[in-house]
């Protein structure tokens, strides 16, 4: 019994010591900012102001996305019938995927609301490999992203229908990669896989109200705490790295591409908007570099891989991460060479 109770104390700790600590600071530092807006002429340095400011306008910018995405899990997981959604999707895996890709396009929400939503996926019965093929070619397949894109670049350097088709192949790519795992549910942390579980095969919920208010809770403190660290380190990365030093590659056909898929992960944009940031660039940078930002930036960045860790494993973000970058530097390099 001794030990069973001190088990608990020891965890706690272990928490505040670690992510908790960072959370804390974070919001600490996030909190001073919005409650004096004056703070600027109180004497702190410009780079502490500068990481303030570039956090809060990361927090700012996802959180009713990633309020829409739990939302929306909660309408796919508590309020929709089970067999609505499987009864349209073909039963033969590479075209259900195909199918799940494109159903991005129903939803306009960027990257943060889709990890929520595929989590809602999830638990509803799909399997990683469909949830992760929803998940990485929604932010791009979106009808806002679509449309963002085409206003700030039109057809130009046909940038537009390399990101939609880049955005549609790369999804499936990692889908079947996921597929071909001996067991994919090995890519999911234990906890999330045992909730997975636990919710195939469970009786009918019977108060969808009170289940909604339930998985809204859940989902929200699961979710907030990511996004809090990753806006953090997202700034921190922001500060320390000058901008001049990408901007002086611009022209490299080889280094512009390399350089702005090193900005995407680190400015961490909504897919919503990221197209006008990466329209400043156009000027500098060649086609396949910008067409490279807006592929992986919706995909992987430092907020996202905080959020993504909230349900996936590290060797899955690793293997995310290496197909992501390869194939969109691939893309790139290509679009440098031909157009």
């Amino acid at each position: 019994m001794t030990s069973t109770r001190a088990r608990p104390v020891t965890t706690r700790s272990r928490s505040l010591t670690g992510p908790g600590l960072v959370l804390a600071a974070v919001v600490a530092l996030l909190a001073v900012r919005i409650v004096s807006p004056a703070v600027g002429t109180a004497g702190l340095p410009d780079v502490l102001q500068d990481f303030l400011t570039l956090a809060i306008s990361v927090v700012v910018e996802s959180l009713p996305f990633v309020v829409l995405g739990i939302v929306l899990s909660i309408v796919v997981e508590v309020w929709v019938p089970h067999g609505v959604l499987e009864r349209i999707l073909p039963a033969r895996p590479i075209p259900r995927r195909a199918v799940i890709s494109l159903i991005g396009m129903l939803f306009p929400v960027c990257e943060c609301g889709n990890v929520p939503l595929a989590r809602g996926l999830m638990l509803r019965g799909f399997t990683p490999a469909e949830a992760v093929t929803f998940l990485v070619a929604a932010p791009i397949l979106n009808p806002l992203v679509i449309i963002s894109t085409a206003q700030a670049f039109g057809w130009s350097g046909w940038i537009l229908p390399a990101r939609i088709v880049g955005g549609f192949v790369v999804a499936n790519l990692v889908g079947w990669i996921v597929a071909a795992h001996r067991r994919p549910a090995d890519l999911l942390l234990p906890a999330f896989e045992a909730r997975c579980r636990a919710a195939v095969g469970a009786p009918p919920v019977r108060d969808k109200w009170r289940e909604s208010a339930s998985h809204f809770g859940g989902e929200t403190a699961t979710m907030m705490p990511a996004l809090f660290v990753g806006a953090g380190l997202a700034a921190a990365i922001q500060v320390a790295v000058p901008r001049s030093t990408l901007v002086a590659v611009g022209a490299n056909p080889v280094l512009s591409v390399l350089a702005m898929i090193l900005l995407a992960m680190t400015v961490s944009l909504c897919s919503n908007v990221d197209a006008f940031f990466a329209l400043s660039f156009a000027s500098t940078f060649l086609p396949g570099s910008i067409t490279a930002f807006l592929i992986i930036g919706p995909i992987i960045d430092v907020k996202m891989i905080a959020l993504l860790r909230t349900t996936f494993r590290a060797r899955f973000l690793v293997l995310l991460a290496v197909v992501c970058v390869l194939f969109a530097a691939t893309v790139g390099l290509v679009m440098n060479v031909l157009v």
